[in-house]
């Protein structure tokens, strides 16, 4: 057996010891030049982290990575179709299914027919607003999440679903019936933000909401928040970021005296994603759903390889579905709950991105508010600032896309596949607002590599 004392006769090693080894290991070259990186956060990376960067041991989070559950989303095109395809893919693995629901015309009770609600969970993502079909819903499914976000809505449109009053007397019905409300911050990450932005953009997207419940008479402490979230392949960061949304809540819904936890709903990055070489697309869903596990999320939704080109099809989904089974069930990655608790890098990361975020939140607060700072063009002015940084860092090949940027497959073809259009769609219009736009980094490579095809 294993002495308990093996260890004893090391004697500890010190940060700064730890330094002067690596410097006299560089034989004079710079230690910042050479191994500290600066991130788009403004974060300088070092190359190791020790508990004496610590005044205080950090606390263990409460997340619980062994209760993570495979989630798998479904446009409702045909309710018939849709229902029989949630409960096929619930035999399969799925533990929760989310419905994005067009129009009024979507019968709830034929949707859900068949589906245990008692051991699946269901969301139902509503495309429009009517308070009508809200209470619809929950006179007829009451334990499913209804998902509907107007300021996600006026951020990615430019426009209300109706006008700020109805879109908010909705609000009011759905808060009303569920005590529960959404913030879809995908928009954010898919639109090119930083990590930091993405965090302050999505509190501050929340607190709108809390501010117009200030007055109202629902019991905060009974308030269920979900947020709708993307990871990139950035690992440790991502995990960071989900560690770090969090706190800032936590932080946010005391100041409300609101309920402090909140689910994540998270869904891999289209941002990163490519046409050409697009089996590299699994690797990057890969550990993008292993940093959504590590990070602490409740529901993950992997993303099919071919999702940007192809319409939704079996093939793709049951692999995208299978990534995840095999990450559960194969790789233990349902074993362990916080298993990124106690890293000092990831520790560390988890606070700078807290305060850079809870910082520029506080700038936005004070300067008008959410919504406000959109009408006023500014949140669209900065993600294009941060979007237009790591487009060049791409171009310039400093952002890596195996078979897109570097190493590609010149006889890669891929004209005769698109049966959907894969590239940011312009439709000019009258808006309140600017949109946010989401495009992926490789597309305009892409666009230049389909003309040229033979």
């Amino acid at each position: 057996m294993m002495s308990k004392h093996l260890f004893d006769e090391f004697q500890p090693v010190s940060s700064k010891q730890w330094k002067q080894k690596i410097q006299f290991d560089l034989k004079g070259a710079d230690y910042n030049d050479i191994l500290v990186w600066k991130t788009n956060e403004n974060i300088d990376v070092k190359p190791f982290y020790h508990a004496d960067d610590f005044n205080n041991l950090p606390n263990i989070s409460d997340t619980k990575a062994t209760l993570w559950n495979i989630l798998q989303i479904i446009f409702v095109a045909d309710v018939e179709k849709s229902n029989k395809k949630a409960l096929d893919i619930i035999e399969k693995g799925a533990e929760s299914i989310k419905f994005i629901i067009p129009n009024e015309t979507v019968s709830i009770k034929e949707l859900v027919k068949g589906i245990n609600q008692k051991e699946t969970t269901l969301f139902l993502e509503l495309q429009f607003l009517s308070a009508d079909f809200i209470n619809n819903i929950h006179n007829l499914v009451p334990q499913a999440k209804i998902q509907i976000d107007s300021i996600g809505q006026l951020a990615s449109d430019g426009n209300w679903f109706k006008s700020f009053n109805e879109d908010f007397k909705a609000f009011d019905t759905l808060i009303n019936k569920t005590h529960a409300f959404t913030v879809n911050a995908s928009l954010y990450q898919n639109a090119g933000a930083t990590i930091t932005q993405e965090l302050a953009y999505t509190l501050a997207h929340a607190n709108e909401y809390l501010n117009g419940l200030e007055n109202s008479e629902i019991d905060l402490q009974s308030l269920n928040i979900v947020f709708n979230v993307s990871v990139s392949s950035n690992y440790f960061f991502e995990i960071a970021k989900l560690r770090a949304l969090r706190a800032l809540w936590k932080t946010l819904a005391k100041a409300y005296g609101a309920n402090t936890n909140c689910e994540i709903v998270v869904t891999p990055s289209k941002r990163n994603k490519t046409l050409y070489d697009y089996n590299t697309n699994m690797l990057r869903t890969t550990t993008e759903c292993m940093s959504a596990i590590l990070g602490g999320a409740n529901f993950i939704a992997n993303l099919p390889y071919d999702a940007i080109y192809h319409k939704s099809n079996a093939f793709s989904e049951r692999i995208a579905r299978n990534q995840l089974l095999i990450l559960k069930h194969e790789s233990y990655f349902n074993m362990v709950n916080n298993p990124s608790d106690g890293s000092y890098y990831i520790e560390t990361i988890t606070d700078q991105l807290s305060e850079k975020a809870l910082e520029l939140f506080k700038d936005i607060e004070n300067n008008g508010g959410f919504l406000s700072q959109l009408k006023a063009g500014t949140i669209q002015r900065k993600i294009k600032e941060s979007a237009l940084k790591e487009q060049e860092q791409f171009d310039k090949g400093e952002i890596v896309l195996l078979g897109t940027n570097v190493h590609p497959n010149a006889k890669d073809s891929m004209k005769h596949e698109l049966e959907l259009y894969p590239f940011v769609k312009t439709n000019p219009r009258k808006t309140l607002i600017e949109p946010i736009i989401e495009k992926r980094l490789s597309e305009q490579l892409e666009q230049n590599r389909l003309k040229n095809e033979n």
